[in-house]
């Protein structure tokens, strides 16, 4: 039986940390005994960790981790890391503020056998014009620093082969703020085959955003000089 290690990051998300629990717990045991969800507070200021403390104590397949806050980025790459050290054989990732739907996730378990990343496409989504504008924005960086087109590079809901990821996690520079573009291009640019399946987009569930506009346009700055210089790599 496949073994699946869903990964989700979480940060001062009291608010909505417990629904997602509830909700996505559910899809590991789905997956068999072997599944595990795995959520890694990133030095939440909040009650996010007792929360998640309370959360594990009747769920086995549950593991949670703390660290030093570092970002979105560098917590997902530490996620999916250790995944791969325990020998998952696919990674999911999403995230914890309740914008994702879990009973869209077994269509993209159903056809994990066939494609090395299953990427959700958010069609219709609700979270402000802002937030599609920075997506369209950035999708046009990806094409000009790779001269590559990529869908949705930073979607939040994504089933990846493991032993693909594993090979592809050694591209991705050590707290990497933006490593999901950069695996979305990776897997793009070797050529690896790549499904995109329509997913629901809500609103955010609860808690306030974390990255506001100064932070998004310095990220978009940095990223750039980035992407220039990993386009060699890859």
């Amino acid at each position: 039986m496949d073994k699946l290690y869903l990964v989700i990051p979480a940060y001062n998300e009291e608010a909505t940390i417990a629904e997602v629990v509830e909700e996505w717990y559910p899809m590991v045991v789905m997956a068999g005994p072997e599944s595990r969800l795995l959520i890694i507070d990133d030095g939440s200021r909040d009650s996010t960790w007792e929360v998640l403390k309370k959360a594990k104590e009747n769920r086995p397949q549950m593991i949670i981790k703390h660290k030093a806050n570092s970002g979105h980025g560098p917590t997902i790459l530490k996620g999916y890391r250790y995944a791969v050290g325990q020998g998952a054989d696919y990674v999911f990732q999403t995230d914890s503020d309740g914008q994702t739907r879990a009973n869209e996730f077994p269509e993209f378990w159903r056809c994990r056998r066939h494609y090395d990343m299953v990427l959700g496409k958010r069609n219709h989504r609700q979270d402000g014009l802002f937030r599609i504008f920075v997506t369209n924005v950035l999708k046009a960086v990806v094409f000009v620093c790779f001269h590559i087109w990529v869908g949705d590079a930073n979607t939040p809901f994504r089933l990846m082969e493991g032993e693909s990821l594993k090979k592809e996690l050694s591209y991705v520079p050590k707290d990497f703020f933006l490593t999901n573009v950069l695996l979305s291009v990776a897997y793009t640019k070797h050529k690896r085959n790549i499904r995109y399946i329509p997913i629901t987009f809500r609103p955010r569930q609860g808690g306030i955003n974390s990255i506001n506009v100064k932070r998004i346009f310095n990220i978009g700055k940095n990223a750039i000089f980035d992407f220039v210089r990993l386009n060699k790599r890859l």
